[in-house]
């Protein structure tokens, strides 16, 4: 038995949505279907789920934004009509849509993480029509019907482990089940979503609830390349990848795969393979938990902008119990949460997701770190980037440091931080994000 996920881009209109149809009826152990919201179609083209979020935040300002309402509509309606389905379905759609409109108004929270679900909840109702227009058995599943329970965190649902004993009955059930992805329900009965991206996590939850023999998630790639191929071009393609090293390089700005959604397959220690939609008898990349067989140490150069260095010393800090606990304890105060802390004796560097700390409110937190923990200096700097070499068993081989180091240096790139991760498959550095193309491209030439 297989559980599948189908990306944005693989169900982004009606001629995806029969390429999809056509992937599941190719195989009778594609049991479990799992589905996000249409994606783009095009490169100017909006994800559904934006204007989800848009028609939202339109609402709490208490002017709900006709325009893009009318998109969102017509983007179902035009798939439904092409496809060739009953209209009923358009109604139900609307339906949940206009309800959650309405639960904006008295509970803002709720109301935004329903009206974003509805973009999965869509998919998955035309989908399950689409195959049984096919002759193939198949019905919707909704969240709390398959027993999704998630923590009440808005936004950030996490799984709970409740759900993974409602999630092996589905074995039981005949025919080709077709769940949304992105949300769950609290134990109250509240929907709650992930974060963005969230349908690979629900994908994900499925697999491992049902302790199924393979995970597919098809996206829009072959496969997945060892470095952003934005960047560098024609790169190698990864055919095996461990489970831990997905996970730095999602982390770390690949965007195959959400972050999170590969833990609850890794406990159960179950294979995921990455396929292409547009190319579905392609090999993909399988994830797997031990180390495969490969030429060289490093799986993967990953890389991403958008942060910002919180830099303090103190003369004798390493003396005084608790500094480090009291400086995050402060931007845990303030709601700021962190990516790395690497320190030295007298000087501790914090690594924030820019958006996490904005201009506005980082005078606050300089004004606080200098009165709360009396520091000598304290800087701020924006607009860095990150690169993470990434492979299991790097850390045990020799010149891996020495390699990167003198990529950066035929690149002239100044590395503003080297992070070495206790998890023992990845290294980081620090650099300003104009130079981040070219450290990248020296670091392919190096390494690959």
């Amino acid at each position: 038995m297989k559980v599948v996920k189908f990306g944005g881009s693989s169900v982004a209109d009606a001629n995806q949505l029969k390429k999809v149809t056509e992937i599941i009826k190719s195989d009778a152990e594609r049991k479990v279907i799992v589905v996000s919201a249409p994606g783009k179609r095009h490169s100017k083209d909006s994800k559904t789920t934006d204007l989800l979020i848009a028609l939202g935040e339109s609402i709490q300002v208490n002017v709900q934004n006709q325009v893009i309402y009318d998109q969102v509509i017509n983007r179902f309606a035009s798939i439904i009509k092409e496809l060739e389905l009953d209209e009923v379905i358009l109604d139900q759609i609307q339906k949940r849509i206009d309800d959650s409109c309405q639960l904006i108004k008295t509970d803002i929270d709720r109301g935004m993480d329903a009206i974003k679900s509805c973009g999965e909840d869509g998919t998955a109702l035309i989908l399950s029509a689409l195959l049984q227009s096919k002759e193939l058995e198949s019905s919707y599943v909704n969240p709390k019907e398959a027993g999704i329970f998630v923590s009440d965190q808005p936004g950030g649902a996490l799984v709970l482990d409740e759900s993974f004993d409602h999630l092996y009955e589905l074995r039981k059930r005949d025919g080709v089940l077709v769940i949304p992805g992105f949300f769950g329900f609290t134990l109250e009965g509240d929907l709650v979503t992930f974060s963005r991206g969230g349908s690979d996590i629900t994908g994900s939850i499925v697999a491992a609830g049902m302790k199924v023999d393979l995970y597919e998630n098809f996206t829009d790639v072959d496969s997945v390349f060892c470095v952003n191929p934005m960047i560098v071009d024609n790169p190698k393609e990864l055919k095996t990848l461990t489970y831990r090293e997905m996970r730095e390089l999602s982390y770390a700005g690949f965007s195959v795969f959400h972050d999170e959604a590969l833990i609850p397959a890794f406990k159960e220690r179950i294979p995921v393979c990455i396929k292409n939609t547009n190319n579905p008898s392609g090999d993909g990349t399988m994830i797997v938990a031990d180390l495969p067989e490969r030429e060289g140490l490093v799986a993967g150069i990953a890389s991403d902008s958008g942060f910002l260095n919180l830099y303090v010393s103190k003369y004798l800090m390493n003396r005084e119990i608790g500094f480090g606990r009291k400086l995050l304890q402060i931007l845990e105060e303030e709601g700021i949460s962190f990516e790395h802390a690497p320190s030295g004796i007298d000087d501790m560097s914090v690594i924030v997701r820019d958006h996490h700390l904005p201009p506005e409110k980082e005078e606050v937190v300089i004004e606080r770190i200098t009165k709360e923990l009396d520091v000598d200096t304290i800087s701020i700097e924006r607009d860095m980037a990150m690169i993470m070499l990434v492979g299991e068993g790097m850390n045990e081989a020799i010149g891996v440091a020495n390699k990167a180091t003198t990529a950066f240096r035929d690149a002239n790139v100044n590395i503003d931080m080297i992070n070495q991760g206790s998890s023992e498959v990845s290294m980081m550095f620090g650099i300003k994000s104009s130079q981040l193309k070219k450290a990248v491209q020296s670091l392919y030439h190096e390494f690959f």
